[in-house]
């Protein structure tokens, strides 16, 4: 009998399993993926390696305090060789029509950045920094109340509950309303894909606490994404433990009313494993697909109240020769066509993506080792691809679609860096199927649950779910991105062995 069951090895599954094993639990971490790392794997195409959903990750730099906690969290877990790359200072440039706005960090340099840029508009931007940095106050309350331990969460409402009220039903296009600038207004919106949802229904609290995140700057992992597997799974097994591959849950075993264990198809096989305590890091709808119907109908009404977020169309790009010396650089490149930036790829086919996000890994590793990569990613709507997501299409005339998608993509970014084109050896496109096939994604979603007003207060992604001993992590829980994830499996493992908080809190 094993002490904890962790289904799925995603960087928030990866977290909870090797937390638990610094304190003794022998954890089976089950995969259902032959590469364990969810949105950390990295795969190959001929000479070149591509790093599927890391372009950057915040909290890792050399200084102290919170701006490195993810850092000291990682080196504490692994085996303390994980080392990250600063990537370039303008770290996102954002690109409109006939205008270029580089965002550097930390927030002061980008303030003032702003203030040189738009003279006019100097209340403005102040108020809206103002207004960010309330925003996190609030997001940080909000977040207590729902999954750190009761005492926690009371001590938050006392202090800050009415203001976290006040924010918490505010959107991203609430406050860009308030700016009059078209383009500063473009340049404040612009990385919403971030977390996956346009400005509309995106929480305000959300994009405060993303973009926030890079004031201490924005680093890559050296030696690539893969190196969170690598480095945390060896404290896992250190402790007893096992990862098992290919191994697809079926169903989680509840009996007098608690998660007891798991079905497992592995290799053609089913078995049951048994352990004291279960985490799901699949997702909050997947995990009650793996729940008999009868089990927390609270639960699963509340839950599927919530919608899947957006998905995306991902071109990865093989290229040949100095990319350096024809203007790339380690930044990424926020791209939309007009000034109006919140708008999702609805017809991929027959036109352009409103907005591009185009991104260096191999500039961004300087362990790398091969011919330089590319990607370039749009945020697409569900309805492309609903005909095949859900079977109505014979899936026969997919691959043709998909290839005039990647063939529009690719002319986009052709485009918009003519000096690479030339230099572009080769092209695959991933769209919402490919999420939904590799990391069972619902309905191919970038990041799980919409980041919407309504999920940020959802009681139905608490860490603790109504079924005993039955936990979550991942994205679901704790926000989109690789620390927000990272962060929920550690307070899964903690919810289960409490001297760990004292961890998170160091």
């Amino acid at each position: 009998m094993w002490h904890v069951i962790v289904i799925g090895s995603g960087i928030g599954g990866l977290a909870a399993a090797a937390a638990l094993a610094k304190r003794g639990r022998r954890v089976l971490l089950l995969e259902q993926h032959t590469v364990a790392g969810g949105q950390t794997q990295v795969f190959r195409r001929h000479e070149w390696v591509f790093a599927t959903g890391v372009h950057y990750v915040s909290g890792v730099g050399p200084q102290d305090g919170p701006e490195s906690q993810f850092r000291r969290l990682l080196d504490w877990l692994g085996d303390g060789t994980l080392q990250f790359a600063p990537c370039a200072n303008p770290y996102d440039v954002v690109r409109l029509p006939d205008f270029e706005f580089g965002i550097s960090h930390p927030e002061a340099a980008y303030r003032a950045a702003l203030h040189e840029r738009f003279p006019s508009e100097t209340a403005s931007i102040d108020r809206w920094f103002h207004a960010c940095h309330e925003a996190r106050k609030a997001g940080t309350t909000l977040m207590a109340s729902h999954q750190l331990p009761a005492w926690i969460g009371w001590g938050f409402r006392i202090l800050r509950g009415r203001q976290a009220d006040a924010w918490s039903g505010r959107t991203l296009a609430d406050l860009l309303a308030d700016i009059a600038h078209p383009q500063l207004r473009a340049v404040l919106g612009a990385r919403w894909a971030d977390y996956g949802a346009p400005p509309a229904i995106a929480p305000f609290i959300e994009h405060a606490w993303v973009t926030g995140a890079y004031d201490g700057g924005a680093y890559f992992p050296v030696g690539g994404p893969a190196r969170f597997a690598e480095t945390l799974l060896p404290t896992v097994r250190s402790a007893g433990g096992e990862c098992r591959l290919g191994a697809d849950v079926r169903r989680i075993l509840v009996e007098e009313g608690r998660a007891v264990g798991v079905e497992v198809l592995r290799a053609g096989s089913v078995t049951v494993e048994r352990a004291e305590h279960v985490i799901s890091d699949i997702g909050v709808a997947n995990t009650l697909s793996c729940l008999d119907g009868s089990v927390a109908g609270e639960w699963r009404q509340k839950a599927s109240a919530l919608e899947p977020g957006p998905g995306f169309v991902a071109l990865y790009l093989g290229l040949e020769g100095d990319i350096v010396g024809a203007g790339a650089t380690s930044a990424n490149h926020w791209i939309y066509e007009s000034n109006d930036i919140g708008q999702l790829w609805r017809q991929p086919a027959d036109e352009d993506a409103p907005g591009l996000f185009v991104s260096f890994p191999s500039l961004k590793d300087p362990a790398w080792q091969g011919p330089p990569t590319a990607e370039a990613l749009a945020v697409v709507d569900r309805a492309a691809f609903a005909p095949w997501l859900d079977k109505q299409h014979s899936a026969d005339d997919y691959p043709a679609f998909k290839a005039w998608v990647a063939q529009r993509l690719l002319g986009q970014f052709e485009r918009h860096f003519p000096t690479l084109a030339p230099m572009v050896r080769f092209h695959e496109a991933a769209t919402p199927l490919t999420q939904q096939r590799f990391v069972r994604a619902v309905d191919g979603s970038m990041y799980g649950v919409e980041m919407s007003v309504e999920r940020l207060v959802s009681d139905a992604l608490r860490l603790r779910t109504p079924v005993p001993g039955l936990l979550l992590a991942g994205q679901d829980v704790a926000g989109p991105g690789v620390q927000a994830a990272f962060m929920s499996g550690l307070m899964s493992a903690a919810t289960l062995e409490p001297s760990l908080w004292r961890q998170l809190s160091g």
